[in-house]
């Protein structure tokens, strides 16, 4: 009896332990992601930077902050999804066996039918967006000219859309609970990195972007609007 209540005790806090463990490295993650915010802000802020450093010391300070800031918060993304959490499963009363299972992981049938249109319309926008604007400028958050065409005529910031579109269909992919409750948190994040981009835009381009915002949508695409 003493054994086994001994047994039990070692037990829990090793469950403790685990879950302690758990939600510190969700927890860096999601620190990691708010710390990239006001560098991001930073950033973008171009017209500050060259007043303040000169054009051309300017220029490459606002990009190396790009770059970081642009980096940290997309691998701090991606550990939000991957970072040990509690996982849900949907459908549980159908019995649907688990498909795939790495690194701790698993992947279940309903859960990756409803992550594919998620994850595919999510993978479009960004791949589109980055197509148009080139990977430098969605490293370094810095143009030189505002694009209207292609992408960009239905919503005025794809990239974001699609990490968001992503976000919500890795969630469900690797069962992510922590991952799919802040969620909310992820889409006000992008939203203030989206509102700082377009004043900056506006300081840039003056009336150019202001007639692009009022034809253009800001997150939901224009095949949704009247």
């Amino acid at each position: 009896m003493i054994f086994q209540i001994k047994e039990e005790f070692i037990s829990s806090l090793f469950r403790r332990f685990i879950r302690c463990q758990m939600d510190f490295w969700f927890l860096i993650c999601l620190i990691g992601i708010n710390a990239a915010v006001p560098v991001h802000f930073l950033s973008i802020q171009h017209l500050k930077l060259q007043g303040k450093y000169g054009q051309k010391k300017g220029i490459k300070i606002g990009e190396i902050l790009g770059l970081f800031s642009g980096w940290c918060f997309f691998l701090f993304w991606i550990g939000v999804w991957i970072s040990p959490q509690p996982r849900f499963s949907l459908l549980t009363f159908l019995n649907f066996t688990t498909l795939i299972t790495f690194f701790g992981l698993s992947i279940s049938l309903p859960h990756l039918i409803i992550s594919i249109p998620f994850i595919a319309m999510g993978a479009w926008f960004g791949i589109k967006g980055v197509k148009q604007t080139s990977l430098k400028v969605a490293e370094t958050h810095r143009t030189e000219t505002i694009i209207t065409s292609g992408v960009y005529s239905i919503v005025r910031h794809p990239q974001y859309l699609g990490g968001l579109l992503a976000h919500v269909g890795v969630s469900f992919l690797l069962s992510a609970v922590y991952s799919l409750l802040v969620t909310p948190l992820m889409v006000f994040l992008v939203y203030l990195l989206s509102k700082k981009e377009e004043e900056e835009l506006i300081r840039e381009f003056g009336k150019e972007y202001q007639s692009y915002k009022k034809k253009v949508p800001f997150f939901i695409p224009k095949l949704f609007h009247k």
